[in-house]
């Protein structure tokens, strides 16, 4: 019987969402393999984290999740035998300052990932900034879902208003404020149209309706099955760019077609004509809804597709061989 081996697994905040993507759902996997992995949250102050960096001696790794470290943070896990790094944001960059990374951001990121035997990253742009950040070993891991918590779509008839819907966080939600100009133009070319909302916080926009409904993460599945089209608008920006594309899919895992904004991996998930369209001037964001709004068969066929590249593609049973193989060979 091979020997169990032990993971001290390293997070700023278990509820997370990240967290909830990217580590929870393997953690039975692991433990199927033999791997036996312990969650801890990290303190806030570095005197307090000292003494969690330091348990990571007496573990056979340490799956650090996110977080990078300061140099005392690394002082502290020094004697470690193996670390493996997961993110899946572009880290090194402020959300309000997109362009540039932050010097001491990109300090701490540079040191993770060197320290790390294994960097786990959520995107390719995130993979060549491990890499260029020195990184020795960096693995492409997208970020998944299950897709057994989205019953897909089967019904492509509009039954009332076309329903948009956009899936986000208080915090995301300034990527509709980018959109709002093409919102109202949404809006004034099909005044029938609603858009949902699904988040914690809301949004107003001149001339189109809103339907704000909190998110949960019980009803997210059947809320955003409810709807017809889903919407992933993104400026283009060196952050952005590292963004890992949950919510486009999440709207194909529901049988949606998408229309996106063709940055980053949003680009490749929602591929035109296949799963989804592509919109980056209002013009053709009024135009890809228009041509949604008027061809059910259209949005059965993209909504169709993208479900079934979610199932072979991001489903976790589908990544959770690929994501263990990779952490247990840092391991023996």
């Amino acid at each position: 019987m091979a020997e169990t081996k032990h993971l001290l697994v390293l997070t700023r905040d278990r509820a997370n969402a990240a967290f909830r993507q990217r580590i929870e759902p393997y953690l039975d996997a692991l433990a199927a393999r033999g791997i036996r992995a312990e969650v801890v949250e990290l303190a806030a102050t570095w005197w307090a984290r000292r003494g969690q960096l330091r348990r990571a001696r007496e573990f056979d790794g340490v799956l650090l999740h996110r977080k990078t470290l300061t140099r005392w943070d690394a002082w502290a896990l020094d004697g470690t035998r193996r670390l493996i790094y997961d993110f899946d944001d572009a880290v090194m960059y402020q959300a309000r300052k997109p362009d540039q990374p932050h010097a001491s951001r990109l300090r701490r990121f540079q040191r993770t990932v060197q320290l790390a035997d294994l960097v786990l990253a959520g995107s390719p742009a995130l993979v060549e900034h491990a890499t260029a950040a020195g990184a020795r070993h960096v693995e492409p891991v997208p970020t998944g879902l299950d897709v057994r918590r989205f019953p897909p779509k089967t019904d492509y008839a509009v039954r009332g208003p076309l329903r948009l819907v956009w899936i986000g966080s208080a915090s995301t939600l300034k990527q509709l404020d980018v959109l709002r100009p093409t919102l109202e133009a949404i809006g004034r070319a099909m005044p029938d149209a609603v858009l949902r909302v699904v988040a914690d916080a809301g949004l107003a926009v001149t001339g189109l309706r809103i339907e704000h409904v909190p998110w949960s993460l019980e009803a997210e599945g059947r809320l955003l099955g409810e709807c017809d089209i889903g919407i992933a608008p993104l400026p283009d920006t060196p952050y952005t760019r590292g963004k890992c594309g949950f919510k486009v899919l999440q709207y194909m895992a529901s049988g949606l077609p998408v229309i996106a904004s063709p940055v980053g991996v949003n680009a490749d998930y929602a591929r035109p004509d296949e799963s989804g369209l592509h919109a980056r001037t209002t013009a053709e964001w009024v135009a890809a809804v228009q041509r949604l709004a008027g061809d059910a068969a259209l949005r059965e066929r993209l909504g169709r597709a993208g479900r079934a590249r979610v199932e072979a593609e991001f489903d976790f049973a589908v990544l959770a061989p690929r994501v263990v193989d990779r952490i247990a060979s840092v391991l023996a």
